[in-house]
């Protein structure tokens, strides 16, 4: 196995990764009973030097299922038949999960509605209370 690259400010190292093997439920017939093909990925992320605290931070909030009392996060795959393809699948997922929580969310920005904005509303407004008084029987 070598090194995933999740972008150019980290790399894991393959020796951190551990995987293991089982059998799929997934698709291949009579081939599912004889050969290990789901990949199980474990990455040690609750101290991991490699990540910025920022980073491991959002990583951990938003991931907490995935994650064991051990720190670990846990990816499995089933989707294709081998074994080679499902390992590059689980790595794949692990690089997401890690760039999707790479940058902090950006902080919305709060604007005030325009002038013709609150005009179209007041106006809007004004034409639906017309309607609804026109609607009324007059008390004669």
């Amino acid at each position: 196995m070598e090194d995933l690259v999740v972008n150019n400010r980290l790399t894991i190292p393959a020796g951190e990764l551990q995987a293991s093997y089982s059998r799929s439920s997934g698709p291949g017939g009579q081939n599912v009973n004889k050969v290990s093909s789901r990949v199980t990925l474990r990455w040690q992320v609750g101290d991991q030097p490699l990540l910025p605290a920022d980073w491991r931070q959002r990583f951990l909030a938003r991931n907490g299922n995935r994650i064991t009392r051990e720190g670990e996060v846990i990816i499995n795959s089933d989707r294709y038949r081998d074994q080679p393809r499902n390992m590059e699948d689980c790595r794949q997922k692990l690089a997401e999960l890690l760039r999707e929580c790479s940058m902090p969310p950006v902080k919305r920005k709060k604007t005030r509605p325009s002038l013709a904005s609150q005009r179209r509303r007041l106006d809007e407004k004004r034409r639906t209370a017309e309607k609804k008084n026109s609607r009324r029987i007059s008390p004669d």
